[in-house]
């Protein structure tokens, strides 16, 4: 029987409870992590292992395998909503951005990993964002422009550009490069977060004092549209739970407000926040 939680590969690790925040968690945020819930008990789990193990050592470090035991860490299976094994789950900052079930081949494997593991364009884009900072956006525009016609499969370099454009306040324009992507690219979780973002974003521009739109709000407070401005202004901040609470007041005075927009705008931050999160519970 392959042991699956006793190889010694520098790619590869068995988690437990104490360990899993280190080796998934925090790791997800320099690159990767892809975690392995499986079963000695399921033959599947078995046969996926091998695929798992060249596929890993094939990337070279690029992406760590994180194998969970199912059958002595039970509350990652309740915590992940892990019903059957295996079950994959792409890790990346900190939050899920792929799920697979079942035995997967490695033509699929890669289809999946190669959207997220950092690739030749990736190290030249550090090139352009340091342009940016520096102050030349528009030799920064044209490089990334550049490394997408070279590598259109690499959904960091559109994602990259939209957000140095939001940097600059030009919302529409990030929009509009976003909706002129490949639709694979469009359905990767990080550019499909980016877009809902910016959604709120744009909900702002013509709002130029923010410090006032929170006074007339406090002192409206049945004003439902200086509301949602408010909501839209707290999301772009980062601001998720003091969003998601207007909602929910905004839902007990009118539930049907502007075809449900509350109910709408609750999910859409549901999204950002990403699976598992203690906000979605509690709201």
């Amino acid at each position: 029987m392959i042991m699956i939680d006793k190889l010694g590969s520098p790619y590869i690790h068995a988690a437990t409870s104490e360990n899993f925040k280190a080796l998934v968690l925090e790791n997800s945020q320099r690159g990767p992590v892809l975690v392995n819930f499986w079963s000695r008990k399921a033959g599947p789990c078995l046969r996926q292992y091998p695929v798992l193990d060249q596929l890993i050592h094939y990337y070279d470090g690029r992406v760590l395998l994180i194998n969970v035991d199912t059958d002595n860490e039970f509350v990652f299976s309740k915590e992940y909503g892990i019903a059957s094994v295996p079950t994959l789950k792409l890790f990346r900052h900190g939050q899920v951005v792929e799920t697979l079930h079942g035995f997967q081949s490695e033509t699929d494997l890669k289809k999946m990993l190669e959207q997220y593991v950092t690739r030749d364009s990736d190290l030249k884009l550090a090139d352009a964002v340091d342009l940016f900072t520096g102050g030349n956006a528009r030799a920064a525009y044209e490089m990334i422009a550049e490394l997408i016609v070279v590598d259109p499969v690499n959904p960091r370099l559109p994602l990259t550009m939209c957000k140095l454009l939001r940097h600059e306040g030009r919302y529409q324009e990030a929009g509009k490069l976003i909706a002129s992507l490949p639709a694979g690219i469009r359905a990767n979780k990080e550019v499909k977060q980016f877009a809902t973002l910016l959604e709120f974003f744009i909900e702002l521009e013509g709002v130029a004092d923010i410090v006032s739109l929170e006074k007339q709000a406090e002192a409206a407070a049945d004003d439902l549209v200086l509301k949602r401005q408010l909501i839209a202004q707290r999301v772009t901040q980062q601001q998720y739970a003091a969003a998601l609470q207007l909602l929910a007041e905004i839902i007990d005075v009118d539930p049907g407000f502007q075809n449900k927009y509350a109910q709408q705008a609750s999910l859409k931050i549901f999204f950002l926040l990403g699976d598992g999160h203690p906000l979605i519970k509690q709201f």
